[in-house]
């Protein structure tokens, strides 16, 4: 009995993970049918990726748009505490995401698990902000006459991220984590050569409390996906990390149609602890007059 199950147990085939696109926090496969393989630093496959079409990228932007406003008019307390509940649960999927960086970028068990831990704590910081960054962004002007003027941040709206290419996870949450917490829903268009850490990620956002839709995972050909997001009527804004100086200056041009929000790239050392510059990027500020009012006949107001 001991020799048929030890040769049973050598027979055994391997269970390959299939990846899958997150969009409107579902996992379809890519409308076209089509993948690409994904292989590590030396060459070895690793598995093959959702090949995202145009039409991906614009069922991806109705998804977007359909979530941004719950989540841009939930309170900035609670998006702190569904941003915290997403560390808490890639701080227990920790090890698949060593695993996926280590492959990904050609890094040993211990650097990569340097690098989650960071990605992790970096997904804290950022749902610390939430917040505060009213309080850093807005306030009250002094203006001449009996009135109150208030400024306020407010997110811009739906957000094209072209995720860095050579940072797959780090880099990742760098980019993503900012936009959402100031409120807007974000497009991310994964690294082409290491799409894997992201494709994961969505697998982590479906089962923490962030609602569908308020991130959306592509992967594919970065320039094939990013065109018909970057001229999209009804994204507001699009950031340009992962686009080399070509892409960046073509995606610019086809944004300008509609006026977005542009961040290009920019070389970035994902691993320093950022400024504010990405919560601010894609905020606008909306500012308030109201008459404070008179008392009396002397004219006082308050």
């Amino acid at each position: 009995m001991s020799e048929k199950t030890d040769k049973t147990e050598q027979q055994r085939l391997s269970v390959f993970k299939t990846y899958k696109l997150y969009v409107g926090g579902k996992f379809p496969r890519s409308e076209s049918g089509r993948v690409y393989e994904v292989t590590d630093s030396k060459g070895k496959w690793l598995a093959n990726a959702p090949l995202s079409s145009r039409k991906d990228a614009r069922d991806a932007v109705v998804a977007a748009r359909k979530a941004f406003g719950g989540w841009s008019g939930a309170t900035a307390y609670n998006r702190g505490q569904i941003l915290y509940r997403v560390a808490e649960m890639l701080e227990g999927r920790k090890d698949q995401f060593v695993r996926e960086v280590a492959d990904a970028e050609g890094l040993s068990k211990s650097k990569a698990g340097a690098v989650v831990d960071a990605a992790i704590d970096r997904w804290v910081w950022y749902a610390g902000w939430t917040d505060k960054i009213a309080q850093v962004v807005g306030g009250g002007n002094p203006v001449a006459g009996p009135f109150f003027n208030l400024s306020t941040p407010e997110p811009t709206g739906v957000v094209t991220v072209l995720a860095p290419q050579e940072s797959s996870f780090l880099g990742l949450v760098s980019v993503i984590a900012p936009v959402i917490a100031t409120g807007n829903t974000v497009i991310v268009i994964a690294s082409e050569k290491s799409p894997l850490p992201a494709l994961s990620l969505g697998e982590v956002l479906a089962t923490s409390d962030l609602p569908g839709g308020v991130v959306n995972v592509l992967s594919g050909k970065t320039a094939e996906i990013a065109a018909p997001l970057a001229a999209h009527q009804d994204v507001n804004a699009i950031d340009l990390a992962g686009a080399d100086d070509v892409l960046a200056k073509e995606l610019e041009i086809a944004a300008a149609d509609n006026l977005k929000r542009v961040v290009r790239p920019q070389a970035v050392d994902y691993s320093r602890t950022p400024g504010i510059e990405r919560l601010t990027a894609f905020l606008e500020t909306k500012t308030v007059w109201h008459p404070t009012g008179a008392l009396g006949a002397s004219g006082s107001s308050y």
